[in-house]
């Protein structure tokens, strides 16, 4: 599985700039992926450079393994499979107490949206399962076979910003009354006629697949319980970047970074006043960069 996990990392270049990385520093790469940020993080830190990869899906784990025994970096780096909203436990545990650099690249990897097998997208069938680790939790099939019309329409508005949620959660409701969900096709296909089909550029389930992932693997709850470990984590001066990718996770980082860098004792100082955003040229040569925003701060102290 490792040799398939194809990632191309988002805003390399400026994450590289932002973080600095330098030699016998330690870092954190929270979501570690494929390993392109990390690989190129812990390169820049050498000699002496130390890492932290952490990451909820097993696969990405093994590819960034394999990534960094190829650049002859294993034993530079420590890897660990669990949530993110468990950071400084996870940290404690590998005996790392601080950190010069710690990043969040959020969102879903192109290999996990690529593989049907794990349920991510409509563009190909495969089981509606939609977890990023997929050793645990409940499935998205679970959540639109067993949640109340009101529960799934509140998903679908809050985590997916969809104006139809009402409408697409009742016809799921009609739907399961005679068969259950179990594949991303025949969701898809219902939310379609719900919807009543394209309207624009984005595929009608576009929003309603969103928010079902968000909600199968506590995004934002997450995201939210993350963010001021980090900051403990940090050494002064160590910088924290968070690359997000859609309004929610950017709202959350946005409004958590002025808050720490506000008040009478701030935490932070603002790095990026406005988020850095992918070139064209990155765009162009990966569509799925385009809505990345990479917002950055620096540890005060």
């Amino acid at each position: 599985m490792a040799v398939t996990f194809q990632h191309t990392p988002v805003l390399l270049t400026e994450v590289l700039t932002m973080l600095a990385p330098r030699p016998t520093g330690r870092y954190l790469d929270a979501t570690v992926g494929g390993g392109g940020h990390a690989l190129a993080v812990l390169q820049a830190a050498q000699p002496g450079g130390r890492l932290l990869g952490i990451d909820a899906d097993p696969a990405a784990l093994a590819a960034t393994a394999a990534r960094l025994q190829a650049a002859g970096l294993t034993e530079q780096a420590v890897l660990c499979h669990g949530s993110f909203a468990d950071l400084a436990t996870l940290a404690a545990t590998a005996g790392f107490s601080a950190f010069d650099g710690i990043l969040f690249d959020l969102g879903v990897s192109s290999y996990q949206l690529d593989t049907p097998e794990r349920g991510f997208s409509f563009a190909a069938d495969g089981p509606l399962d939609m977890r990023l680790d997929p050793t645990q939790g409940l499935t998205a099939a679970d959540l639109v076979n067993r949640l109340s019309e009101c529960e799934l329409a509140d998903i679908i508005f809050l985590y997916g910003e969809e104006h139809a949620a009402r409408r697409i959660a009742r016809a799921i409701v009609e739907h399961r009354r005679t068969q259950p969900f179990q594949r991303t096709a025949e969701l898809a296909e219902v939310v379609v006629r719900a919807v009543g089909g394209r309207h624009g550029r984005i595929h009608p389930a576009t929003r309603t697949f969103q928010a079902l992932r968000i909600a199968v693997n506590q995004e934002l709850d997450r995201l939210r319980a993350a963010l001021p470990q980090a900051v403990d984590l940090l050494a002064p001066g160590g910088r924290l970047a968070v690359i997000s990718f859609h309004s929610l996770e950017d709202r959350i980082v946005k409004q958590f970074l002025r808050a720490e860098a506000s008040g009478e004792t701030p935490r932070l100082t603002i790095v990026t006043k406005k988020p850095i955003v992918p070139t064209t040229a990155e765009v162009a040569n990966n569509p799925r960069a385009r809505s990345a925003k990479l917002r950055v701060a620096a540890r005060i102290g």
